[in-house]
């Protein structure tokens, strides 16, 4: 064995293979004896050479979402008005430092805001590009801010940093100049999850920001942002996108991706996807994995997206407005061992409810290719026959049984088929405006109550609606002979309606009517009244009678204002309408029912009956020509 120079022994090594430290080659082993005839070393085996790597391992997969994240504003769908404005900016100079954009989920807020911030740091691909509504997407700072890495442009969610100490940090961090590029760009993701506080650190920061400091504020909650924060900022709205916008984008997905997809099968994704973006590419990634490398079909997102069950309502629908409650609770049982919630089901049949109106009103959307070709048939066939009245029933009964639903302490389950049980005991009882029409045209035997003091009077005319609405008989018409001039204080107001806004506001709400008489009138004005009241009005009496008012004003007395008048006769009405035996079977036959309102064709524009002539007190008015005087010092008298 070899020793080196201390004696120590060496460990058997084999030859180098390469080149040495210094480029020197090594020499190849003896095939004969040795210098001195000693024997030839025995040969070095070759060593075995190691196996291959492994092939490391693939990229990890990007959900479409991600893969197909919009990069620069061209790629941004079914946001032309954004698109448009923020390019304008740009082109202009005219980039404003805080942007708030809201919409719903998916729509593409974080995308816009992330683009933004490329666009103004791009240096283009020479190094030498300014700020620009179209990145290049591969200088450095592209790259770094597509990468998530660039130490510029912060991404904080306000839901987990909501507090005022955060924004303290963030606005600490907002002195020092950028690091790298040429803005700050702080995008605020769920930005209406800050906290009082944390929106009033950043107020004076966010209207007065240094100049290389720009901020995007996203939110789903537009109305939860304080008016401080909006009022310095400029507000993008991004609105759902379109279902066939959307048909088209994953169409054209489909083919990047190399996998065949009907269209059936992208109009329901689309559909699914209610305008949102991100939801619909999830849906379609879902899609695509369970083709498991075929196309995608309808009947297969069709099962996956539950679509199955929308058959289900229409069989249930069909049977309760037949009547038919076996097979109605047989339906439910079905939906309840496939695992559908009980107020899932409810939401079924209230949705199919407003499809079904919608066919009613618009015949065109029976051929909608988004619709399942359950509803275009079945579902057309059902709001054939089926009156928009009993579909307005069924929605508020289901509407109304959700709630019964949601209750604590309710089965969910027993709340949901006494649901079904009154729909289908309703399908064959009339809706009220067909209840009121045969109690009408039968003639209902009980006479009618006393009208109440200060009511209108007359009988009930019209029950309609969901609720009950009790409409009065016309009083008689009043007599056509009227007298050239104004008799009554209502008479005075009317003349001010139309001509004068303000003065006959002023009439209605803010003036006691005291005493009216041929040519003089006699007022109670509020606090509130104009003190040129009483010249505004003998202005108007002049021009519109051609005669000469005297207009007094009192400190006491006095009826109530118009306007409290009409209310006072709106009660006497109800008490009225709610006391009429017809309205009262309309209220017993539909629990629930409540009356809507209560007109009456003889009132006139203030809610009030023609005016009775009011009899003469004796009292003497000033003549024409006495001097005025005044009340007290802050009411002077005035003609």
């Amino acid at each position: 064995m070899a020793s080196d120079i201390f004696g120590d022994p060496l460990p058997d090594a084999p030859p180098p293979e390469g080149p040495g430290l210094f480029g020197e080659v090594p020499l190849p082993p003896p095939e004969g004896p040795g210098l001195f005839g000693e024997a030839p070393p025995p040969a070095t085996p070759a060593p075995t050479p190691a196996p291959a790597p492994a092939a490391p391992a693939g990229t990890p997969y990007r959900v479409l979402a991600r893969k197909y994240r919009p990069q620069n504003f061209a790629e941004l769908i079914g946001q032309d008005a954004l698109v448009r404005t923020l390019g304008n900016a740009f082109a202009q100079g005219r980039v404003h430092h805080a942007f708030m954009l809201t919409g719903v989920r998916g729509v593409g807020k974080t995308t816009t805001a992330r683009i933004i911030a490329r666009a103004l740091n791009c240096i283009g691909v020479d190094g030498k590009g300014g700020p620009t509504a179209d990145p290049c997407g591969v200088c450095s700072e592209c790259r770094a801010i597509l990468a998530d890495r660039h130490p510029d442009v912060q991404e904080l969610d306000a839901a987990s940093n909501n507090g005022v100490d955060d924004v303290r940090e963030l606005r600490e961090r907002l002195r020092f100049r950028p690091a790298q590029g040429r803005f700050k760009v702080i995008i605020l993701d769920e930005v209406h999850m800050l906290s009082g506080a944390a929106f009033n650190a950043l107020l004076k920061t966010l209207e007065e920001p240094p100049p290389d400091v720009k901020f995007m504020l996203a939110t789903t909650e537009l109305r939860k942002v304080p008016t401080t924060i909006l009022s310095r900022c400029q507000t993008f709205r991004l609105k759902r996108v379109p279902q066939e916008v959307l048909r088209a984008h994953f169409s054209q997905i489909c083919g990047l991706e190399s996998v065949p997809a009907e269209e059936e099968a992208l109009a329901m994704v689309a559909r699914a996807a209610d305008g949102s973006v991100r939801d619909g590419l999830s849906i379609l990634d879902q899609a695509i994995a369970l083709a498991g490398g075929g196309p995608v079909q309808a009947e297969s997102v069709r099962e996956m997206l539950g679509l199955a069950d929308r058959a289900l309502a229409i069989e249930l629908m069909e049977a309760l407005m037949a009547g038919d409650v076996a097979t109605a609770l047989g339906h439910a049982e079905a939906a309840h061992n496939g695992g559908t919630d009980p107020g899932v089901m409810l939401s079924d049949l209230l949705e199919l409810t407003h499809l079904l109106s919608r066919m009613k009103s618009l015949p065109g959307l029976r051929r909608d290719p988004m619709l399942t070709e359950a509803e275009r048939s079945r579902g057309a066939a059902l709001a054939e026959k089926l009156p928009l009245s009993v579909l307005a029933r069924a929605w508020q009964m289901l509407l109304k049984g959700l709630q019964e639903v949601a209750q604590d302490g309710v089965d969910r389950r027993a709340a949901a088929e006494m649901v079904l049980i009154r729909l289908a005991h309703v399908a064959d009882l009339p809706t009220p405006g067909d209840l009121v029409r045969r109690l009408s045209e039968a003639g209902a035997s009980a006479p009618a109550p006393t009208p109440a003091p200060g009511g209108s009077g007359g009988g009930l005319r019209a029950v309609a609606g969901g609720g009950a609405m009790a409409m009065a008989a016309p009083a008689p018409a009043p007599a056509p002979d009227l007298p050239p001039q104004p008799a009554s204080y209502r008479e005075i107001v009317a003349l001010a309606s139309g001509r004068k806004p303000m003065l006959h506001a002023h009439l209605v709400h803010s003036v006691h009517p005291v005493r009216v008489a041929p040519g003089r009138v006699e007022l109670r004005p509020k606090p509130d009244a104009p003190r040129d009241l009483a010249q505004q009005l003998t202005a108007l009496l002049a021009e519109t009678t051609g005669a000469r008012w005297t207009v007094s004003l009192v400190n006491a007395g006095g009826e109530p204002t118009l306007a409290e008048q009409g209310r006072t006769a709106d009660k006497d009405r109800r008490a009225l309408a709610e006391a009429h035996p017809l309205v009262q079977a309309v209220l017993a036959a539909f629990p629930g029912a409540s009356i809507e309102a209560v007109r009456d064709a003889s009132l006139d524009a203030y809610g009030l009956p023609p005016p009775e002539a009011a009899p003469d007190d004796g009292r003497e008015f000033a003549p024409p020509d006495a001097e005025p005087m005044a009340f007290d010092d802050e009411l002077p008298l005035e003609d």
